[in-house]
């Protein structure tokens, strides 16, 4: 098995790497992931409130049309029965108000004086006049109507006779909206029941009081635009503040959860990865040597006599010795996929992915030596510098039930037999194999 990746260079955006495979790159994903969740559902709510308020701009614009045109037939209703109450009224003979040639009545025309002649209007005569004025005025078409007009000008429409078929059966009104051209309209009728004095003109074609004889169509030409350009507009600057804010507030979080995440798996004294964060990993790249056939190789690294240390310089300068160690364990790993954390304490470890009990040993002697070179003062010290010892075990290649603790507790005697044997040395767990590695 070759060791030449011991010797390739560090990068520390590899170490990163090597970190993020036990929940920070993971984390990050699934808030990015989440956060896309609540900036689309986000999105949907404002879809959903524009379609809404589309949705009711349209009823109100229906119920709106419904009640013009309504209005304007129970305006001609009434007039309709104060005229057939006085069995119709007498107006003067213009080329406006010529005499109604289908009313048949013997006193249809009065003549007054040589100047003046009086005719009679009856309700349908004034429906038509009312008709036409409104049109001049408004626009607004009014149409009396029946399945069996009496003047040919009276014939339904198509869409006034499914009305008015409508209404034999039952129905009070009958609406519906047209296009024409690019103009959007209105159409409204009621129907016209016989009442007693409708029969005067009506009974002969066979109406009875109560019967549907007719109808008043209303047609409203032009109808109040929905506001749709306006609703889209501010819908979308809603939708995009509330994107922005959402994405503001997803930054924060995730920078709150990235300091929490990294409070609970790196060490706060050292900033290195702390003892929960390493059971992790190593579990992990014990998974990953089964699977690959690698081998692993675990470092437990104590400082000798540091609570001699402590009691002689202080906790301060102990914390700094500290975190001078970490510092040159993680300088000393050369791959991306070296591990080091602080184990407890005084001590640390480092995981060496693919890498053989002799391969270990080096990088345990180079850790050891780099320590000293160190040159930190100890008075208590046999050797009156700060000195590490280090013990070495392997988990090797092929093995079927890689077993984290039981790794862990080879190399900690491994440790113990350092300390035996005079500490600032390595020992190694197990028996050297020749060079085939």
């Amino acid at each position: 098995m070759s060791n030449r990746a011991l010797e390739a260079p560090h990068d520390p955006s590899n170490e990163a790497g090597a970190y993020d495979r036990f929940g920070l790159f993971h984390a990050a994903l699934r808030a990015r992931f989440n956060l896309l969740l609540v900036v689309a559902l986000w999105l949907l709510i404002v879809a959903g409130s524009l379609g809404w308020n589309l949705h009711q701009a349209e009823r109100h614009r229906e119920a709106l049309a419904r009640e013009s045109a309504r209005s304007f037939f129970d305006l001609l209703l009434i007039t309709r029965r104060w005229n057939a109450r006085h069995e119709g009224v007498y107006v003067p003979v213009t080329p406006e108000t010529p005499p109604n040639p289908y009313l048949k009545d013997p006193r249809r025309e009065i003549r007054v004086d040589e100047g003046l002649t009086l005719t009679k209007v009856n309700p349908a005569y004034m429906t038509r006049v009312l008709a036409e004025l409104a049109a001049e005025r408004s626009g607004v078409q009014f149409h009396i109507t029946s399945l069996k007009p009496i003047r040919p000008q009276n014939t339904p429409h198509p869409w006034e006779v499914e009305a008015l078929r409508a209404f034999e059966q039952g129905a009070k009104e009958w609406v519906e909206f047209y296009r024409q051209g690019d103009q959007e309209g209105y159409h409204y009728m009621a129907p016209l029941i016989t009442e007693k004095p409708c029969l005067k003109c009506h009974a002969e074609q066979g109406y009875e009081l109560g019967n549907v004889r007719g109808g008043i169509s209303v047609t409203l030409p032009t109808l109040t635009p929905i506001p749709w350009k306006g609703l889209v507009v501010s819908h979308a600057l809603v939708g995009v503040a509330g994107v922005v804010f959402i994405l503001l507030l997803g930054r924060m979080l995730a920078r709150a959860y990235g300091d929490l995440r990294r409070q609970a798996v790196f060490d706060a004294l050292t900033s290195i990865p702390n003892r929960r964060f390493f059971i992790e990993h190593l579990v992990h790249e014990l998974r990953r040597g089964r699977r690959e056939q690698v081998p692993l190789a675990l470092l437990i690294c104590d400082i000798d006599d540091f609570k001699s240390y402590n009691d002689t310089f202080g906790h301060q300068a102990g914390d700094r010795c500290l975190r001078a160690v970490a510092d040159l364990l993680r300088e000393s790993l050369q791959r991306g996929s070296d591990f080091c954390a602080r184990y407890g304490g005084e001590e640390f470890v480092v995981v060496l992915p693919n890498t053989t009990l002799k391969g270990a040993l080096r990088v345990a002697e180079r850790i050891r030596e780099s320590v000293s070179g160190l040159g930190m003062w100890h008075p208590a010290s046999s050797r009156g510098i700060v000195t590490i010892s280090i013990g070495v075990a392997e988990e090797p290649a092929g093995a079927q039930d890689p077993d984290h603790e039981s790794l862990i507790r080879r190399a900690d005697e491994a440790l113990y037999r350092a300390k035996e044997r005079g500490r600032n040395r390595v020992e190694v767990h197990g028996t050297l194999i020749s060079d085939g590695e």
